[in-house]
Order: structure tokens, then C-alpha cells, then sequence
């Protein structure tokens, strides 16, 4: 069957407003906080790991609602696997990232701990709404931890980093633009759910598959250029932070996301090939970005070798969707 012309534009479409919206919601939002006296690194680490995930949260939840919760779950563990392989990759390609923030390495615990949850609640091959609703008591947990963490100000690199990124604009511009870039989000999401669904009937691929790449590497945009600016300012702190915390999100509310909304059987590959890739690439950043004497460094070779593992990766989704 041909891809209709519509469905491809409004992939594209989709994508380019929900970045675009990502962009202008984390803005307003950032801007609105820290009008109201919230700390910048607070900011930081919730809001802005927020919004960077809010394309991946609106995608999973729209195409849960129109009833692929299969492509959220794709979107979920495919957001993670670009996240790490493919933007990070491209990230130290460009610049190579120095880890010296306390914060990130009390957060890599953390996201094995998250990761292992997400394992046991799926490994009986169902994401039910119980499976949901402990996921998502998860996110509260880590939103209150990450305050916590902030409140306590620590010694941290990441202060001054998030400090100098932070906008400062006008209590009303900056709800005008927060407004605005949820509409965004919304209206696009629901637009590149349409379009993807589309595709995927019509080249007789499943949802998960799709979730998997075209909507996993769209909807990781915002973390790409989001890793890509702060490497370029020499802020790796963030490019890492930005990184690991949407992993988080992404596995407490993209994946619990789509069992509260609509539960469904998982397809077999899920545990036997996307989460085990998932957890590989999970261990290959803490071994890359963590110094045993000093700061850890995640080099360009490095960089490399995590891009090339996504195109293998790809390569292995293509050959199974083949046979």
C-alpha cells in the first residue's frame, strides 16, 4: 500500500512544531518559575527536564488515546536508546563532554534503579494500569527528590550552568510563550500521532516498531539540540543532565503513560530486544562518563562508537521487521 502525502506532512509537520513547541514551552516555563523565585537549579533539573520530555509525554498519551499504546511504549524505550546512542553520540563527536557534576552521579543510580522498576512491572509480558499507576507514583518521587536535591545547594557545577541559561523576561511574556507552546505541543502531537499510525498501516509495520524510530528520533530532537548548544557553550553538566533526566521521565511517565490510559500485552521483542539494548547502552555511558581518579570524559571515539551502536541497532529493527 503507498504512503498517502498527507500522513508524510504531517510527520513532518508534526515534528517540526513540536519542537518548536518544546522549545517555547520549557521558555516560558523557565522564565515564569524564576519570575516567582524558584531557585535556578531547581528549574533546571524539573522544569526544564520537563519540558525537554514534553514531546515524547503528549506523543505517548496521544497515541494512547487513539488507541497504539504500543507506539507509546515504543516511544518510551526508543527515546532512551536515541538519547543515549544518538545524541549523546553526536554530542561528544562535536565536543568531548567532561562529567564533574555531584548531582549526575547520583543520578545515574537512580535511572538503573527507574530501569529495573520499569523491568519487573513488565517482565510478565503486560503493562497494566497497576504498572502504570506505580510508574507514575515513581515520577513523583524523583520530581520531590530532584527538589530536594536542589534545595539543599550543593557545591554543584550545574548552578551557574543552568544560572546563565535561564531567561529573564516579563511575568506575562513568559505565560504568553508557556500557553503558546502547549498549544503547540498538543496540536502537533496529535497531528504526528495521525501521520505515523498512517505510515505504519501502510507499510504493514507495527506501531511499536514506528514508535521505535520515526517517532523516537523526532520527538529526541529537543534533547539533541538541547545537548548539542549546551556542549557548544561548554556546559556538559547540562548536555549529560539534560540526558539522563529525560531518561527518567521517560520511563516513569512515557511508559506509564500509555498502561493508566489503555494497559496492553507487550510484544515479545520488547523484553528480548529493545529494553536489553536499552540497559547495554545504559551501562556503556556510566563505564564512559565515569572517572575512576578523576572527571569522567565521554571522548569523540566514544562518540562515535555510541552513534555507530544506533545504527546498529537500527539495522537489527530493520532486518526483523523483514522476516
Amino acid at each position: 500500500m503507498d504512503i498517502s502525502i498527507e500522513a508524510i506532512v504531517a510527520v513532518i509537520s508534526g515534528f517540526a512544531l513540536l519542537v518548536w513547541g518544546a522549545d517555547r514551552f520549557v521558555y516560558g516555563a523557565a522564565a515564569t518559575a524564576v519570575n516567582l523565585g524558584v531557585s535556578p537549579l531547581i528549574i533546571g533539573l524539573t522544569v526544564v527536564g520537563i519540558g525537554t520530555s514534553a514531546p515524547e509525554i503528549l506523543v505517548s498519551v496521544m497515541a494512547a488515546l487513539q488507541g497504539n499504546p504500543a507506539m507509546g511504549v515504543g516511544n518510551a524505550l526508543g527515546s532512551n536508546i536515541a538519547n543515549i546512542a544518538l545524541v549523546l553520540g553526536i554530542t561528544a563527536m562535536i565536543t568531548p563532554l567532561v562529567v564533574k557534576s555531584n548531582i549526575l552521579k547520583r543520578e545515574y543510580p537512580l535511572m538503573f534503579a527507574f530501569m529495573l522498576l520499569a523491568l519487573l512491572l513488565m517482565i510478565d509480558g503486560n503493562l497494566s494500569r497497576i504498572d502504570g499507576l506505580i510508574l507514575l507514583t515513581g515520577l513523583v518521587f524523583l520530581i520531590g527528590w530532584m527538589i530536594h536535591t536542589a534545595r539543599q545547594k550543593p557545591d554543584d557545577s550545574m548552578e551557574q550552568e543552568f544560572e546563565e541559561e535561564i531567561p529573564h523576561i516579563s511575568t506575562s511574556r513568559a505565560i504568553f510563550w508557556l500557553l503558546i507552546g502547549m498549544a503547540l505541543l498538543l496540536g502537533s502531537s496529535r497531528l504526528l500521532v495521525w501521520g505515523a499510525v498512517d505510515i505504519a498501516h501502510s507499510l504493514g509495520i507495527s506501531d511499536l516498531v514506528i514508535g521505535l524510530t520515526i517517532v523516537a528520533i523526532g520527538t529526541s530532537l529537543p534533547e539533541l539540540a538541547a545537548s548539542v548548544m549546551s556542549a557548544l557553550k561548554n556546559e556538559p553538566d547540562i548536555a549529560i543532565g539534560n540526558i539522563i533526566g529525560s531518561n527518567m521521565f521517560n520511563l516513569l511517565a512515557v511508559l506509564g503513560l500509555p498502561g493508566l490510559i489503555q494497559p496492553l500485552d507487550l510484544d515479545p521483542a520488547v523484553l528480548g530486544r529493545d529494553f536489553p539494548f536499552m540497559i547495554g547502552l545504559s551501562i556503556a555511558l556510566f563505564i564512559m562518563a565515569y572517572g575512576r581518579f578523576s572527571h569522567g570524559v565521554i571522548n569523540r571515539f566514544e562518540g562515535f562508537l555510541l552513534t555507530a551502536a544506533y545504527g546498529g541497532y537500527l539495522l537489527i529493527l530493520y532486518f526483523n521487521v523483514q522476516h
